[in-house]
């Protein structure tokens, strides 16, 4: 079965070889050398027009062929589309094959599939089929990631889903969150470094906050390709690479963390227990998010879209009398969101805009900026425990889930804990950072925005 397999694999690499050979080889040099003599291809070149044509049946029939070859992805394939091919079917095979973010990966990996089928575009025609093309349906569902709409929605969904309490029982956890956000201003400032305008490293720092959403919904504010800057020209568009590089980063977070953690902790320290985090009053559950929006909001306005929709969730759960509501935020609507904006996001990768430099650097500012998010979050908590008494020391383990990875960042934390004493259970510890780091990067986002927008 194996060698049959293996015999059908081969079979189908040499028909496709030979198909490349035969038709779009030719076609590409022809291109090529249309390109090099100066001579534009246009719409009317491949259009055969009838009265042009001989009468005899078979020249009309050979001209039909030749006009369908000319519409034919095979044709009009390009090395970039086959790359971004072979990228969306190892985000699907991460996927199935060891289950990182499946709910995103498919998505997004169906999307870069999508997004990446060749088609024809000479002389500036517009068939309505990319995501780029005004008019066509992708181009519509893009309309929520380039204004910022589903992000909002996201949020909604994952406040309805979360519950406070271990943050509530356990304030100081709140400042693990906050340490963790280091990463995003470390990251904004190594693009500069590196080149790019303020708003497009504004954008591109958010990656470490591994918050999917507030890079989606930042870089559609400053690095939109829209926005014109001081000097007069226009600030690049960047937000395919942004959000396939947050999503990534957040899909590879059991494979990143985890040494991280264990360079930056001794075995004793990873032995430590945590006191049981007290019972919490539903009056403290109600309170909380009301007062955490008021509070937030008035530290940073720009981010309301994404706190206020969070703590509405989260207020939909939570007062007990809006259980529909609740459960149709944080199933249904945060499901229908999620398949838009992984689809959406993942066709926006097409290869002409996503193939460059500025992608490249994009993707290694994200795995440093999640690397000193990790870092910032387990040393903070080492910080912590020298001033804490013996008896109320805080696991340095989960400092990592300060990072808005929910609850990804967190179940790495139970592993690592279980892994050292396999009676020692975090997870429960780890969700008050974990959620403190949702809330800090959406400030984070709205001061960025506040200071670039």
């Amino acid at each position: 079965m194996a060698r049959r397999k293996m015999w059908t694999m081969l079979a189908l690499l040499v028909i496709t070889s030979l198909a490349w050979l035969a038709f779009v080889k030719p076609e590409h040099d022809r291109q090529q050398a249309l390109a090099d003599s100066g001579t534009v291809a246009t719409a009317a070149d491949i259009r055969y027009q009838a009265q042009e044509m001989p009468e005899e049946t078979e020249h009309q029939f050979a001209d039909g062929l030749k006009q369908f070859w000319a519409y034919t992805g095979f044709r009009n394939a390009t090395r970039g589309n086959l790359i971004m091919m072979v990228v969306g079917l190892i985000f699907i095979f991460l996927a199935i094959r060891y289950e990182y973010e499946p709910l995103l990966l498919i998505p997004i990996g169906t999307g870069i599939l999508i997004g990446n089928i060749p088609f024809f575009t000479d002389g500036g025609v517009n068939l309505q089929v990319g995501i780029y093309q005004q008019g066509s349906v992708l181009n519509y569902l893009y309309f929520g990631v380039l204004k910022g709409v589903y992000p909002p929605l996201i949020f909604l969904g994952i406040g309805a889903m979360t519950d406070f309490s271990s943050l509530i029982s356990n304030p100081r956890l709140l400042l693990l969150g906050a340490a963790a956000q280091v990463g995003i201003f470390t990251t904004f400032i190594g693009a500069l470094l590196l080149g790019f305008e303020k708003p497009e490293a504004g954008a591109i720092g958010i990656i470490g906050g591994a918050d999917g959403p507030t890079a989606i919904f930042l870089s559609s504010r400053l690095a939109n390709g829209i926005n014109v800057l001081s000097d007069g020209s226009t600030v690049k568009n960047l937000i395919g690479p942004i959000a396939i590089a947050a999503y990534s980063y957040m899909a590879l977070v059991p494979v990143i963390q985890p040494p991280i953690m264990r360079l930056l902790t001794t075995k004793k320290e990873r032995l430590i227990r945590m006191k049981p985090p007290r019972a919490v009053t539903k009056t403290e559950k109600i309170l909380f998010p009301i007062f955490g929006l008021l509070l937030t909001c008035f530290i940073s306005p720009s981010a309301l879209p994404l706190l206020g929709m969070l703590f509405f969730g989260n207020i939909l759960k939570e007062s007990g009398v809006t259980k529909r509501l609740a459960e149709t935020a944080r199933t249904s609507l945060i499901d229908i969101v999620t398949i838009m904006i992984g689809l959406t996001v993942g066709a926006s990768t097409q290869a002409d805009v996503f193939l460059t430099r500025e992608s490249v650097l994009i993707f290694g500012l994200g795995a440093a900026a999640f690397a000193v998010a990790t870092f910032s979050g387990v040393g903070f908590a080492k910080i912590m425990n020298l001033f804490l008494p013996e008896g109320d020391k805080i696991n340095p383990l989960i400092g990592n889930s300060g990072v808005s990875a929910v609850p990804d960042s967190a179940r790495v934390s139970e592993m690592e804990g279980l892994k050292a004493d396999k009676t020692n259970h975090l997870l429960m510890h780890a969700m008050g950072p974990n959620v403190a780091g949702v809330i800090g990067s959406a400030i984070a986002a709205g001061i960025l925005l506040s200071y670039l927008g």
